[in-house]
């Protein structure tokens, strides 16, 4: 298991090398890609879920890291915000006042 400060994850478009070292297609599109030691060691797509890995590094923790990662920013997504629900549940004509 990784500690929470061994590696990054950034959002990016595609990640070609990854697919290349993992004999996949790339990954187009939004994605996300953990770093390990600076270098891409995994990526996952946000538009169909694919992952790549760099087979020559010790991924299982990050992928699921990446994994849990995008089911949050898709939760995110489809949901609206606390503060949007409780609006639509107020009563009409009924405002919020910010601090109270």
């Amino acid at each position: 298991m990784f500690a929470a400060n061994a590696y990054v994850i950034r959002h990016v478009v595609g990640a070609e090398s990854l697919a290349e070292l993992d004999s996949q297609r790339p990954l187009t599109g939004p994605a996300l890609v953990g770093e390990i030691d600076g270098r891409p060691a995994a990526a996952i797509s946000l538009s169909d879920g694919r992952l790549v890995a760099d087979p020559f590094q010790h991924t299982g923790a990050l992928v699921a890291q990446l994994r849990m990662r995008a089911r949050a920013l898709a939760e995110h997504d489809r949901r609206p915000s606390v503060r949007e629900r409780l609006r639509e549940r107020l009563p009409e004509g009924r405002e919020v006042v910010p601090g109270h």
